[in-house]
């Protein structure tokens, strides 16, 4: 049997390693600009929803495919009318974590072998951090410092985190089943307003330590220490 005995104010010391280079905060944008911001890019996304939606069949996967081709008897598909080229914009544009992420990477470390075709820098890039967890984008913070890092300040890449969910209407825009992120190229055309708003709304992303990362300067261990209270200790009774 035991019973539990009280110590008020019992506390005690906890040391713990620390490092500034673990944490980089994101931009912060008022809720307005966000909104401001995603009419603009909804808007310079749309000619590329519109043009999937009228000329790219969605897949419905490989089974249903077979499915069709069995059930004509060997008939073949009458020819598909000739699509009109993507708009411009298109080629501009990319979407998805895995694309973003690659060449954010091919940016920030000039070592790594490119791909067939060179990335291109981003002037922007849009995260729905409503819709996601955050571990799945704290990386973006500090790839796009590290891509953008021989850039002049005022042209430094924008990192846009949208706070409220936002996924769906990126998602209708595109045309496409699920967006998590969005870049676009500092070329883009017609992308000149959302540029223009972006710089003045935005901040660059400012990470103090990073200057430093080539210095050959010894950084001492930094060991934090962090005052906490003691649990309640059980007292053993026969």
């Amino acid at each position: 049997m035991s019973t539990q005995t009280q110590q008020a104010g019992r506390k005690k010391l906890v040391h713990h390693l620390d490092t500034p280079f673990s944490t980089v905060s994101w931009p912060e944008i008022s809720p307005d600009d966000q909104d401001t911001i995603l009419e603009l890019l909804c808007n310079l996304l749309s000619p590329i929803g519109q043009h999937r939606r009228a000329h790219i069949k969605p897949s419905k996967g490989k089974r249903a495919a077979k499915r069709k081709t069995n059930s004509k008897d060997g008939e073949r598909p009458p020819a598909n009318a000739p699509v009109p080229p993507k708009p411009e914009i298109c080629a501009k544009v990319d979407v998805g974590f895995n694309s973003i992420t690659k060449n954010l990477e091919e940016l920030a470390n000039p070592n790594v072998e490119p791909t067939d075709t060179p990335s291109q820098p981003y002037s922007m890039v849009f995260v729905a951090r409503g819709n996601q967890s955050a571990t799945f984008n704290c990386h973006f913070p500090k790839m796009i410092c590290a891509a953008s890092k021989n850039t002049q300040r005022d042209e430094k890449t924008r990192l846009v985190g949208f706070s409220k969910p936002c996924s769906d209407r990126l998602s209708s825009c595109l045309g496409v089943a699920r967006v998590s992120s969005v870049a676009v190229e500092r070329d883009a055309p017609g992308a000149e307003a959302l540029w223009a708003f972006v710089q003045k709304a935005v901040p660059p992303i400012d990470i103090s330590w990073f200057e430093g990362v080539g210095d050959s300067k010894y950084q001492a261990t930094k060991i934090a220490s962090v005052e906490t209270t003691v649990g309640i200790k059980k007292a053993r009774t026969t």
